[in-house]
């Protein structure tokens, strides 16, 4: 396995104040970035907001973004209209979209943010599929299993979904195509490659890039992780391999 992989954590997150063009303060911290990628990542991020607090309205005009509610429970407007979202709950908002997120709890709210360039001209949905609409809400990516995020985005995200590892279980991530990123939810346990070992705990981070190849294991409670999946194109030598 290649020993490659950027690893974070949500402990030290930097205080933002009013985000989006909104009262109050919020937390944030970088998880990955473009750096070290191949993919057409911008970035993974952690964010917070307190009892009441507000990231403001924004539009995105060049990319798109997955949030993945962590803690807490809110309510998250797309183009003027308001879903409850809660912790579980995924959020797909496409290029063009609207939105804002306000925390309606009486505990912070925490979420996950993946952000990733849009693909122009949008592509055209079969007919079946058309609709105006460019962003949902999933209540309980829990339940709901693996997503196929490229039914309502246009760029590389390809596969979203939580997966809960027995004690003791592992599961491998080789970067083929691919770049990964992993967010512990619950649990402990440990990453391997080739070369590196890291704990693993609630908050820590692990994207892997194009090439490499990371081992999970579950601790004595098992691992609960976020686990995102982006198309990487191959360069034209590694395809004819």
């Amino acid at each position: 396995m290649r020993d490659a992989l950027v690893v974070a954590d949500v402990h030290s997150p930097a205080v933002v104040h009013g985000v989006h063009d909104s009262d109050g303060i919020s937390r944030w911290t970088c998880l990955a970035r473009r750096t070290g990628l191949y993919g057409g990542w911008e970035a993974v991020e952690w964010a917070w907001l307190p009892p009441g607090g507000v990231s403001g309205e924004h539009l995105h005009s060049r990319t798109e973004e997955l949030y993945f509610l962590l803690r807490g429970r809110g309510e998250i407007h797309l183009d003027g209209t308001a879903h409850r979202v809660r912790a579980g709950d995924a959020v797909l908002t496409g290029i063009g979209s609207r939105h804002a997120l306000h925390n309606t709890g009486q505990r912070p709210l925490s979420w996950l943010v993946v952000e990733l360039p849009a693909v122009f001209p949008r592509p055209r949905r079969p007919l079946e599929q058309e609709t105006s609409v460019n962003s949902i809400v999933v209540r309980d990516l829990r339940a709901h299993g693996p997503l196929d995020a490229q039914s309502v985005l246009t760029g590389p995200l390809r596969t979203i979904h939580v997966q809960d590892l027995p004690p003791h279980a592992g599961v491998e991530f080789a970067a083929r195509g691919t770049e990964h990123t992993v967010f512990v939810l619950s649990g402990t346990g440990t990453a391997r490659t080739a070369d590196r070992e890291v704990a693993l705990a609630s908050g820590t981070a692990l994207t892997l890039p194009l090439g490499g190849a990371v081992r999970l294991w579950a601790g004595d409670g098992g691992l609960e992780f976020f686990h995102a999946v982006l198309d990487v194109p191959l360069p034209t030598e590694q395809r004819a391999a």
